[in-house]
């Protein structure tokens, strides 16, 4: 009998958890599936990674598969004496079997197969997906309903994995936030034998924005003013996702101080809302007219005011 390596194949440990070894398969498995799949060679990988995964998701299975030992893939090897005895209810010849015809016998020869056939009809819960939507500002700060295109894998009637494509209205609620995981129950894949159907879960990536940068729910926007604007003080406009508002400059303000607007960030989950922060940006003119070059002129020559100063104290 060949070993192989089920494992491996997976590309886990072997003491990976069901749930990693679910996911290792579900990748796999969306990757070299035949109906999605362009790559050489992807049918046979997906029946080695399907044949993988009939054994060891089934507790069982998994630990007569772990009784066997541990060998090199494609090593001729035997069973170790008497390791059909806890699973089969009479001898049997290993000569001539392969291991899949093995495993695959637990639904035949062996004592658990009975067991497992009394369960066949029971409910199954569907499998969980995962897909991910990008939203733009707006919609996460006044809560939106958008519509999903997704193709999502689920199996045929005869049991082999497919696209199938799914259109879903989701609403997303106020105060959503970059990277958060929204889980939509019910709309998974299908279960089986009556059973409930399993979860998407719905990740969130927020869109770049031409005017704010985001941090949790508090939004930075670089406030550009002119070198009068700082020095004199001014009140001047101000864009919110909420709508223009009035910021109030103090007079001798600076380049990189930060203006907090208080509650005009996004909308927290549960109450209140993040902050916004103006940034300044002192921007000179472009170009200047005969009688602003005259009256900067007049300011050079007035002003005491020397930014470098410091340079001498050093």
């Amino acid at each position: 009998m060949k070993y192989k390596d089920y494992y491996a194949t997976l590309g886990v440990e072997r003491t990976a958890g069901a749930d990693e070894i679910k996911k290792a398969y579900r990748r796999l498995a969306h990757k070299y599936h035949p109906d999605l799949s362009k790559e050489a060679g992807a049918e046979d990988k997906f029946k080695e990674v399907t044949e993988a995964y009939e054994t060891l998701k089934d507790p069982e299975k998994r630990a007569a598969y772990d009784q066997l030992g541990s060998y090199r893939s494609g090593q001729d090897f035997e069973p170790p004496p008497g390791w059909e005895q806890g699973f089969a209810e009479q001898p049997f010849s290993f000569e001539d079997l392969d291991l899949s015809d093995l495993f695959a016998n637990f639904g035949g020869g062996f004592r658990q197969a009975r067991r497992g056939r009394a369960r066949a009809d029971q409910p199954i819960r569907g499998e969980d997906y995962e897909a991910s939507t990008r939203l733009s500002l707006e919609d996460v700060f006044r809560g939106a309903e958008i519509e999903l295109n997704l193709t999502l894998p689920d199996y045929a009637d005869s049991g082999f994995l497919r696209g199938v494509p799914h259109t879903l209205k989701v609403r997303i609620p106020k105060g959503a936030s970059d990277g958060q995981r929204l889980r939509l129950a019910g709309q998974g894949g299908l279960g089986y034998h009556g059973g409930p159907n399993g979860d998407l879960f719905l990740t969130i990536h927020l869109q770049p924005h031409p005017l704010y940068r985001v941090s949790g729910h508090d939004l930075y926007l670089d406030l550009p003013l002119a070198p009068w604007e700082a020095a004199l003080g001014a009140s001047v406009e101000v864009p919110t996702l909420g709508g223009a508002v009035r910021l109030k400059v103090a007079p001798g303000t600076g380049t990189g101080q930060q203006l907090r607007l208080a509650g005009r960030g996004l909308p927290r989950p549960r109450e209140g809302a993040g902050d916004l922060f103006a940034i300044v940006q002192i921007v000179n003119p472009p170009t200047l007219s005969e009688r602003e070059r005259e009256l900067m002129h007049q300011l050079a020559q007035l002003s005491t005011f020397n930014p470098r100063a410091h340079f001498h104290t050093a």
